[in-house]
């Protein structure tokens, strides 16, 4: 069996409000418009993806919160409704996937195996994250891909950023170990914002863009700080930045995601390819790429 590969890494927000704006039959709420630049950016990575070899998405997600360790789906299909908790209006999602159970338990055994405590989620009855659901539908709005679901542990929160980090590293290489061994092409998917701090009523009207800007400018400076560093090849400073970062801009790094994506693509030295940048509710979004092919180009 050929060994299998990490195709691209992905940065993804999920603000509910670019699902909303684009009216897929499977969202009950309706939208005139709105978050063009975000959403077009997501378009444009679409059609790579599209035209991309892959066999499965992994995602994980900071809505998704475990009490003790990392999670994993393990159910092989779910079929419900996701409906996000603040923003109800804009989001009643019915939903439809399948679990890549086999590579989810892989990984789930290797990250225990690195020390790490792990769970298999058995309940048919679960209802998946919003924040998986959008940016896979964001991303993969056919659903002809199956998935893998990780869980967002508590492991900042009870510690603090640097063991965080640690921990999400370890699942990281763990998350890459399994996809090799398992022969399959991988989509891997980081679910969070950057900057997080929002604004706490909402406009009338939702899509009005008049109302979306940044909440902070110190937080946008953060932004642009972590982005150059993307696009610059520098993961490893990236990552000896995190913790001043999550403090400083109240960053859904928090949860790390972005920390595990770096960990699978062993902290990348070649350029990540911004393809939009936008604020939904004051905080601050990137849809950034990683093709390791483009280290191969390069080398």
């Amino acid at each position: 069996m050929a060994a299998g590969e990490i195709v691209a890494g992905i940065l993804a927000p999920h603000p509910p409000h670019l699902v909303y704006a684009e009216n897929p039959p499977q969202n009950e709420p309706s939208a005139e418009c709105g978050w063009e630049v975000l959403r077009w950016g997501y378009e444009r990575l679409r059609k790579k993806l599209d035209a991309m070899d892959y066999d499965v998405l992994v995602v994980h997600s900071p809505h998704w919160k475990t009490t003790v360790g990392h999670h994993f789906l393990g159910v092989p299909h779910f079929k419900s409704i996701s409906v996000d908790p603040v923003f109800p209006n804009l989001f009643r999602y019915h939903y439809e996937l399948d679990v890549d159970v086999g590579l989810a338990e892989a990984i789930c055994a290797g990250a225990k195996s690195a020390g790490l405590v792990t769970q298999m989620m058995r309940n048919p009855d679960f209802r998946v994250d919003y924040g998986t659901i959008i940016s896979c539908h964001l991303l993969n709005p056919a659903w002809d891909k199956p998935i893998v679901g990780i869980s967002s542990s508590r492991a900042y929160y009870y510690y603090n950023n640097e063991v965080g980090d640690r921990e999400m590293l370890a699942l990281g290489e763990a998350t890459r170990q399994a996809v090799e061994a398992s022969g399959k092409k991988a989509v891997l998917i980081a679910s969070n914002s950057l900057s997080h701090r929002h604004f706490t009523e909402e406009p009338e009207v939702p899509e009005d863009m008049r109302n979306e800007h940044i909440y902070h400018h110190g937080q946008y400076l953060w932004d642009m700080r972590m982005l150059k560093l993307m696009k610059e090849g520098k993961s490893q400073q990236l990552m000896d930045e995190m913790p001043d970062f999550i403090e400083q801009s109240v960053s859904e790094c928090k949860e790390g995601c972005l920390s595990w994506l770096m960990g699978a693509l062993q902290m990348p030295s070649y350029p990540a390819e911004v393809y939009a940048y936008g604020s939904v509710i004051g905080t601050g979004n990137a849809i950034v790429e990683w093709d390791p092919k483009s280290a191969e180009v390069s080398a």
